[in-house]
């Protein structure tokens, strides 16, 4: 029997790779939608919750995290949570029947976080049981949202032979090149950050700092204009001045103005 599952990501590559890694477990799931949002998950949720029965979800998303869509639509489905945040509090999701996978995650990962939701769904909720469980989830990701909340301020970082602070607000981007992660400062340095990407953008504050591609996470402060490029992309002139210009695809663009708009 097929099972109808979306998944809020804000990685295309993450997203691709988690369905992958499902439909090798049961080639009958059906990703239905990756939304990369909150704005897009309240309005698909408004629209499709009724079709849907399993919800994956990153907690960081690029226009702030996602516990917030629970305050801004009734969610009724079960959420197996996505994040590279290993934090005490996930404790909780797992007390209260909500599971969560740490990134990088395996297919061993998924399966058993998926087997739980079989086992869990055996019976149907009654609605006064689907009304209490959506408000234990509300008040557990208030707790959750308080504990997450606390972004990073410094990067411990090797400058000639010393280790020194590097203060988040000096960053300019961040960027990979031949498979190691930079942080360049606003005053032209770059050091080395034992990080991911996508593991920073778990560490720092969403509305600071923007994935722009796979190559990039961008602070707003370093934006000095916006160009309209080919194919509906946009390229942004930085400062200090970069190698060249940092790229937003068509399709995070409309996102991406959004956040800058905020």
């Amino acid at each position: 029997m097929a099972l109808n599952i979306a998944i809020v990501e804000d990685e295309p590559a993450t997203a691709r790779n988690l369905e992958f890694i499902l439909q090798s477990i049961d080639s009958e799931i059906e990703v239905m939608t990756i939304l990369p949002s909150v704005a897009a998950s309240v309005k698909w949720l408004k629209e499709h919750q009724d079709s849907c029965e399993l919800l994956f979800m990153d907690i960081r998303l690029s226009d702030g995290l996602s516990f917030e869509i629970f305050e801004k639509v009734k969610v009724t489905l079960p959420v197996i949570f996505l994040t590279a945040y290993n934090d005490f509090a996930l404790k909780a999701f797992k007390a209260n029947g909500i599971d969560y996978i740490l990134k990088p995650y395996d297919e061993e990962e998924v399966e058993q976080a998926l087997d739980k939701y079989y086992s869990l769904s055996k019976g149907k909720s009654s609605e006064a049981e689907a009304n209490d469980n959506q408000q234990k989830l509300v008040e557990l990701m208030a707790s959750i949202k308080e504990a997450t909340t606390s972004y990073r301020k410094s990067f411990l970082v090797q400058h000639r032979d010393k280790l020194v602070p590097l203060d988040v607000a000096k960053i300019g981007w961040f960027y990979t090149e031949n498979e190691l992660v930079y942080a360049h400062t606003f005053e032209n340095q770059k050091f080395i950050v034992d990080f991911t990407l996508e593991q920073l953008q778990q560490q720092l504050d969403p509305k600071q700092f923007y994935r722009a591609n796979r190559q990039f996470v961008i602070n707003r402060m370093s934006i000095q204009d916006i160009e309209f490029y080919f194919n509906g992309r946009l390229a942004l002139n930085v400062k200090p001045k970069g190698k060249e210009p940092v790229i937003i695809s068509k399709a995070k663009a409309s996102e991406f103005k959004s956040w800058m708009d905020s």
